[in-house]
This record gives C-alpha cells, structure tokens and sequence, in this order.
C-alpha cells in the first residue's frame, strides 16, 4: 500500500511539477504567471490531438507545448508588449483556453467532452516521471552556473541594473515567457497522455493555480518548488486513495469531502506559507527603458 501511494504521489507530481517550473522562469523574470491553468488545458488538447493523429506520445508532446508557447506568446504581447495588467490578462487567458478547448473538439470531432481515446501503446508509461526530474536537475544548473540564470534573475530583481548592463530587460522576460508556455504545456500533456488516455473538458481542474501555489512555497526555487509539487501530488493521491473507504457504521465518505483534499492542502499552505515568501521585488511590474 505504501509503494503504490508513493508511485501514485510521483506519477501525479508530474503536470505540477512542469507547470511549477514554467511559471518560476515567467516569474523570477518578473512576469506574474495565472495563466499556467489555461496554458496546461491547451497543452493537454493539443497533446492528445497530436498524439492520436502521429501515434508518437514524443510528437504528442511537442504539439502539446507548441500549444502551451503559443498561448504564452499572445500573453506575453499583452503584458510585455502592450504593458496590460498582468492579473487580468492571465485571467483572461485562462477563460480563453476554457472556451477554445470545447469549440476546437467540437470543430475536429463534433463533441465537446473529450477527444478520441488514444490507446495504451501510443501513451507514456513512465517517461514524463523521470523527465520532470531532469527538468528540475537542469533548470537548477542554468539558474545557479550561467550567465542567461543570472539575467533572468536581474530582470526580476533589478532590471534597471540589467538594462545599464546592457541587456534587454523585455527580451529577457519574453524568453522566460515562452519557456513558461512550453513548460506548463508539457504539464497538459503529461495528463492527456501519460496520466489519463484522452483530453477532457476543463481536465486540469485547477492544476495550474496548484502549480503556482507550490511555487510560492517553493520560493520561486527549482528544488524546493518540486518537494511543494510533491506534497500537492500526496493529497492527490490519498484522495484517490480514500475514494470508497467507509466511516464507522459501513457508510462511504462523501465523495465531495474526499475531492477537496488537493484544494484544502493548497489554501492551508498559501495561508500558512504566503506570508514567509519573499517574491522578486520587480514581480508584476511593466520595465520602461529611461
């Protein structure tokens, strides 16, 4: 039982884990990132699409984050380029992705719940679980040991002592934004093909907003963000866990009561946590060259 809660905790860490670290390079560059949910969700549909129609889940994946950048793309234009708030254009592109992924299936396959089933062999078995970690390990090395780490972590901090620099804050923080968009569409696609067999309607269920949530508790650091994805992925797990288990007296445990664990987790942790995190100091603010 506990092997298979641990397997479960890594196997559904995953999307949190790549959506995390999408949105602590968007944000450690100074680019307040809500829209991972929305990134996710396209990630997710353009992942099983892709997949069902290469057969490849590597193919699937790169539709996935293709998907995910170009989401990112249009909120990057809005926020670096035309310096609109930050809040309300990640929002905005939340309830885009919301909207588009049912329209889009309805138009490739006339339904609106989900895309075709893809089968077992055209999906991950393991391989997004030990990519994340990579991913983790890497993004650990580029921010501590490079010279494009410490611009990104200037452009958060103190972009005007970039900019004096020589380096171009807003070309900093598009890249960062880009990368965020692939990342956390890689997140959609590790659900779509690895965790279930198909797109859903809404399927990441907030998985995004849990996301940034561990990074806060993370510090907007790539280790300790992953351990907060592991402890988000725990609650998910028992939750699964506990789905069927009956109270004393031979009744089952609400079904509603078990579905908030995950979410209860993540306020807990924002309300205890929020506080003792400090942010970049130049997070959500436009950079205007003098």
């Amino acid at each position: 039982m506990t092997r298979q809660l641990l397997e479960s905790t890594l196997r559904v860490s995953t999307p949190l884990i790549f959506a995390a670290l999408g949105g602590m390079f968007s944000e450690r560059s100074g680019v307040i990132n809500i829209a991972l949910e929305g990134m996710m969700l396209m990630g997710a549909f353009g992942a099983a699409v892709c997949t069902f129609v290469t057969h490849s889940p590597w193919l699937g994946s790169a539709g996935g984050m293709a998907a995910g950048l170009v989401l990112a793309a249009i909120y990057g234009l809005f926020v670096i380029h035309l310096r609109a708030n930050q809040i309300v254009a990640g929002t905005a592109i939340n309830m885009l992705a919301l909207g588009l992924t049912p329209f889009l299936c309805k138009v490739l396959y006339d339904v609106t719940g989900q895309t075709p089933a893809i089968p077992m062999a055209e999906r991950f078995q393991s391989a997004p679980l030990y990519l994340c970690w990579v991913v983790v390990g890497a993004s650990w090395l580029w921010l501590k040991h490079t010279r494009g780490g410490l611009w990104l972590s200037f452009a958060g901090e103190h972009p005007e002592a970039l900019d004096a620099a020589g380096v171009r804050v807003n070309r900093v923080r598009w890249a960062a934004v880009l990368v965020s968009g692939a990342l956390a569409g890689m997140g959609g696609a590790s659900l779509s093909v690895f965790l279930a067999s198909s797109f859903s309607r809404n399927m990441t269920a907030g998985r995004g907003f849990m996301a940034l949530a561990a990074l806060i508790f993370g510090k907007w650091k790539p280790v300790p963000t992953a351990i907060a994805c592991l402890l988000f992925g725990f609650a998910e797990a028992v939750q699964i866990r506990l789905q069927g288990v009956s109270l004393w007296g031979g009744k089952p445990i609400p079904v509603q009561f078990i579905q908030i664990l995950p979410y209860l987790v993540t306020i807990l942790v924002l309300a205890g946590f929020v506080g003792r995190s400090r942010a970049p100091k130049a997070l959500g603010t436009v950079f205007r060259r003098a």
